[in-house]
């Protein structure tokens, strides 16, 4: 084991956090196409909240768009931070084993480690399928190297925990504890949030500037293109959004 440099830990974030910030701006300035956002969002949602204005249904459909794209891109800086950490202070590597991201060794113990952002993913089948890929590899390590093997749901936020990890096959581990475990630093957790910080005023400025031009430009086209004298056809929306398409003669 190693001490932890946070100066490493430092110049990782800020770089990493720059790709993230980047990729947002991408995503408003380059990436969101208005036929593609129109046929895959709900639009039974918005006229459940009586949405009435271009506008404000072009802002929720770009804003469910980009928060789940943003959830997976801060989630993958996340997980590439904490491996980061792992591999500084336990030497950890990029595991081979399925579904799982990363392992190494600490007291004479194998941990394999599963990452996730937050504590709350996965639907059934996919909790299924980690205690599968948990039994897998745990019986896979234990024969190859007669260790013990802890198989761990690590996850970067919350405080979350499952009752039976016996039962389970692994260890759910969120915040604190996670990154105390990847790095033997109490205070991780909390050191980290100001490099994630970093530039992002600056950052977030450019972004709403990108993103103002994205909701003018997409409402002028809505408007043009599903309003009748200023309202809202939403006939003509729910037909190119769910409509059968036509077959190719």
């Amino acid at each position: 084991m190693k001490q932890l440099n946070m100066n490493d830990v430092f110049e990782y974030a800020e770089n990493h956090i720059a790709v993230f910030h980047q990729q947002r701006l991408d995503a408003v300035s380059q990436k969101i196409d208005f036929n593609k956002l129109i046929e895959q969002k709900n639009p039974y949602l918005f006229k459940a909240k009586n949405i009435l204005t271009s506008q404000d249904l072009v802002k929720g459909f770009v804003d469910a768009f980009l928060q789940s794209q943003e959830e997976t891109l801060f989630g993958n800086f996340l997980e590439g931070l904490a491996i980061f950490v792992c591999d500084k202070v336990y030497g950890a590597k990029k595991t081979q084993l399925a579904g799982m991201d990363l392992e190494f060794e600490k007291d004479n113990t194998m941990y394999v480690i599963e990452i996730k952002a937050g504590w709350n993913w996965g639907n059934a089948s996919q909790i299924k399928q980690l205690k599968i890929n948990a039994k897998t590899a745990k019986e896979k390590l234990e024969n190859e190297t007669n260790k013990k093997v802890i198989i761990i749901n690590g996850c970067c936020f919350g405080k979350k925990k499952n009752s039976k990890p016996e039962r389970d096959g692994y260890y759910k581990i969120c915040g604190q504890d996670f990154w105390y475990l990847i790095s033997n630093d109490e205070e991780l957790y909390k050191k980290i949030i100001e490099p994630i910080g970093h530039k992002a005023k600056q950052k977030n400025e450019e972004f709403e500037n990108a993103y103002a031009i994205l909701i003018n430009k997409f409402t002028l086209e809505f408007t043009n293109r599903f309003c009748d004298d200023g309202k809202i056809n939403w006939q003509k929306l729910i037909e190119l959004n769910s409509g059968r398409k036509e077959k190719k003669k």
